[in-house]
């Protein structure tokens, strides 16, 4: 039963396929000429000064390992969320610091797998560009395999387009057999350069990208991806340190509705406002971050930079190294386990590391003002 009704100023066309139809966008750009707006020129403006304060950081704050992936990994976390996986950046951090033991949930190690995957499919895909590819047919299906594996999947065909139709509720994506043409249509707008300002020609891409659902599971987490590069292609990020995702998942249903109302009614400009307001919120909030966390590797220099007790010393590892068992420490610092011990739970008075399992043995610790800064609340801009 068709139940999606389309007007006359949809972007595509319904194209019968068996009992149902299936809907087929328009290449990009959009047929008529978008209305941009003094609204809407203003979100650009806004949204690319926050993206050039963001990059600007890279010539003003000497990242360490932390500010670097730390950031990577929220946005890989908020990705995986909106795809319904249980996890959290503590999830993560505990599974590479004690692995997976007889006791794991096997959904919660996959949900993290697909955190890690992300985080790799961002870092392939950076790297890259830095080799002078561009985003190609060959490089989406790789980074497809990387999201794809060994996690959760609607689907046995990894790295490669689907080839069987697919259905989003009562709206059903172009045919196997079209995705080929579509997907290069598209990739061959990217590297065309567009027809409008880069943001909004990546605002449209991603529509386009989810609209084809050219792979049968993964096109929200590769689609996410996708922006990332695009961003740092452009120039608009010296490092992959925004996480637009959460964005989208804390504004899920606005989201998809933007996304629907474009195919539906062509309803362009919503959608372009709705994203690009993101990318603006979203670099301002990477930024106010960046520098929290700078300025307390800052104070935690001014405090323990210059001593060369053990507990200093293990202070200054935090940004390398935010979530550890006494085992890390003492391979970290090289000292005996009573040392790690007295080192721990010096910071521990002090307020830098808390103790997370509440067991008597197998103890974790965490860095609490580097994770109080990582999982506050996003902040709330007019």
């Amino acid at each position: 039963m068709e139940t999606w009704e389309f007007s006359e100023d949809a972007p595509g066309e319904r194209v019968p396929y068996g009992q149902r139809s299936y809907y087929k966008p328009e290449p990009l750009p959009p047929t008529r000429e978008l209305e941009i707006d003094e609204e809407l020129s203003g979100t650009i403006s806004d949204a690319s000064f926050w993206l050039g304060k963001l990059s600007g950081l890279s010539e003003m704050v000497d990242y360490p390992p932390l500010l670097y992936t730390s950031l990577i990994r929220k946005e890989a976390v908020e990705s995986a969320e909106i795809e319904g996986a249980d996890v959290d950046m503590d999830a993560v951090y505990r599974f590479e610091t004690q692995g997976m033991d007889d006791e794991s949930d096997p959904d919660r190690v996959k949900s993290v797998q697909e955190v890690l995957n992300y985080e790799d499919a961002i870092t392939r895909g950076i790297d890259a560009l830095d080799g002078g590819e561009s985003i190609s047919t060959d490089l989406v299906k790789s980074l497809h395999k990387t999201l794809m594996r060994g996690v959760r999947s609607d689907t046995e065909v990894i790295g490669e387009y689907r080839d069987t139709p697919v259905h989003l509720g009562s709206f059903v994506p172009p045919s196997p057999g079209s995705v080929p043409g579509l997907i290069d249509a598209l990739l061959s707008y990217i590297r065309s350069g567009g027809a409008y300002h880069p943001l909004i020609d990546i605002a449209l891409v991603h529509y386009q990208f989810e609209t084809i659902h050219p792979f049968g599971d993964g096109n929200g987490r590769l689609g996410r991806v996708l922006v990332t590069l695009q961003l740092y292609d452009e120039g608009y990020l010296d490092r992959p340190n925004l996480y637009l995702s959460e964005y989208f998942n804390r504004n899920k249903e606005a989201y998809a509705e933007r996304m629907r109302a474009v195919s539906r009614d062509g309803a362009w400009e919503a959608w372009l406002q709705f994203f690009l307001t993101g990318l603006e919120q979203q670099a301002r909030e990477s930024y106010e971050r960046t520098l929290e966390l700078h300025d307390l590797q800052e104070r935690y220099e001014e405090t323990y930079g210059d001593s060369k007790r053990t507990d200093a010393r293990l202070a200054m590892q935090l940004f390398e190294r935010p979530y550890l068992t006494a085992n890390d420490v003492e391979e970290m610092l090289d000292v005996s386990g009573p040392t790690a011990y007295r080192a721990i739970h010096s910071l521990e008075e002090d307020g830098v590391l808390e103790e997370v399992t509440g067991k008597e043995s197998h103890r974790e610790y965490r860095a609490s003002e580097i994770f109080e800064i990582l999982e506050r609340p996003p902040t709330t801009y007019n």
